[in-house]
């Protein structure tokens, strides 16, 4: 069955054409897939690049890419999928009633009737039961750091009521991972995960900033806050700030983890962070706020762009 304004029955707006979820998924499970973004996987991509960034940054400190780090690297593969399900789930259950006056969100499985609060509650659990199985294969100071990562994922879906900012706290906890894998690699946490955090916080600020552009009319009627309204014309000025942000820590990241490792390494790792500049300096040139389809092309565009450092931290670690 199909919907003429939203595709197959249930389908979100943005939605990726033709998704598995749409196309190939048991019906009965499909809104729950859907609570949990598979049929947008952009979001899990944007959860898990930090924590390759945390994992080259941990090889790279240690001078070797171990079978660890390998484990690593796929245990937050499988972990970023669940979480990110598991914060979407939370989004939706405490955005249910502002979801159902926004356009693009209005066909969420909660807001739709697809979804009750109890049943997704139950869906949140267990999401983070799976997660919690594998965060225990990392060591404790891993362990406790993915234990505190719980608390910006919680305060998130109410940032945008009482503050302008709300993308700071999405970026606190989306790049927690690069605080946790660099630690899971080296057994503590270091200045360059630090500095790969605080540069992937800019890096939320500079692609969330553009995704809410797609919803700064809606939200401006029911008055949720976001940075696409605090900064509306001047949003090409914060968002060149923030891009600047993002490749000077990430940049940073790369030559505290190379220090010891030579002046070849050290240039190679930081290409990574300059390259990855380049792709954000080419969506802000495209940037149109008045332009949604462009703005989620943009938006998803992040995927490629946050890619970007790991084979030069890789290109690093071999010479």
């Amino acid at each position: 069955m199909t919907d003429q304004s939203t595709g197959p029955r249930g389908a979100v707006a943005d939605a990726v054409s033709g998704n598995w979820v749409d196309t190939r998924a048991p019906e009965a499970w499909k809104p729950y897939l859907r609570l949990s973004r598979l049929d947008r996987p952009i979001g899990t991509w944007l959860l898990l690049l930090p924590c390759w960034w945390g994992v080259g940054l941990g090889a790279l400190s240690k001078g070797a890419f171990t079978l660890l780090d390998l484990w690593i690297a796929i245990g937050c593969g499988i972990g970023a999928i669940l979480m990110r399900g598991a914060g979407c789930t939370w989004n939706d259950i405490t955005d249910r009633d502002i979801d159902g006056s926004v356009r693009r969100t209005a066909e969420r499985p909660i807001p739709s009737g697809r979804v009750t609060v109890p049943q997704a509650l139950a869906w949140l659990v267990a999401q983070c039961l799976v997660a919690l199985l594998i965060l225990l294969t990392f060591n404790w100071a891993a362990i406790g750091l993915g234990v505190l990562a719980l608390g910006p994922v919680a305060i998130y879906p109410f940032a945008k009521r009482f503050t302008w900012w709300p993308q700071i706290f999405l970026g606190l906890a989306f790049n927690w991972g690069a605080l946790l894998a660099f630690t899971a690699s080296t057994g503590a946490l270091g200045w360059p995960a630090v500095a790969a955090y605080l540069g992937g916080i800019f890096w939320t600020l500079f692609y969330d900033t553009i995704y809410a552009h797609q919803d700064a009319e809606d939200d401006a009627l029911i008055g949720v806050k976001s940075t696409a309204r605090l900064f509306g014309e001047r949003s090409p000025t914060w968002l060149r700030r923030f891009l600047m942000g993002a490749v000077a820590f990430l940049s940073l990241a790369a030559i505290l983890a190379t220090l010891e490792a030579g002046i070849l390494p050290l240039v190679l790792a930081a290409c990574g962070a300059w390259a990855m500049g380049w792709h954000l300096t080419w969506q802000l040139t495209r940037f149109d706020p008045d332009n949604d389809p462009r703005l989620l092309s943009l938006f998803r565009s992040n995927r490629d762009a946050g890619l970007i450092p790991l084979p030069f931290f890789a290109c690093a670690l071999l010479v």
